[in-house]
């Protein structure tokens, strides 16, 4: 097969250098990688992984009374239960992905 077409994308040089550092160690080039992911692409006729919104939570104006103390309950036993996760961890993770 003959490959003479080019493929440009715009991405962020953090996510870019990751990938290929991941890749490297792997012995993998990243036209591989990208050749791979259009051939897939074509064999599934769409995105070979599901690509989804995040569902969005709903806020205290569109609870219910039920669902809103069904929440603050589950939260108060996650709390007893010493599930949660420290503030920071919270706090630095939420920095890291608006950053």
């Amino acid at each position: 097969m003959n490959k003479n077409a080019t493929v440009s994308a715009r991405i962020d040089e953090n996510v870019k250098n990751q990938a290929e550092d991941i890749l490297h160690q792997l012995g993998i080039p990243v036209s591989v990688v990208i050749n791979t992911l259009y051939h897939q692409i074509i064999a599934q006729q769409g995105v070979p992984f599901s690509i989804t919104l995040q569902k969005k939570p709903k806020s205290l104006e569109e609870m219910s009374a039920d669902e809103l103390d069904a929440k603050l309950t589950r939260s108060y036993e996650q709390a007893r239960a010493r599930q949660g996760k420290p503030m920071k961890e919270v706090f630095d993770k939420l920095e890291r992905k608006h950053s």
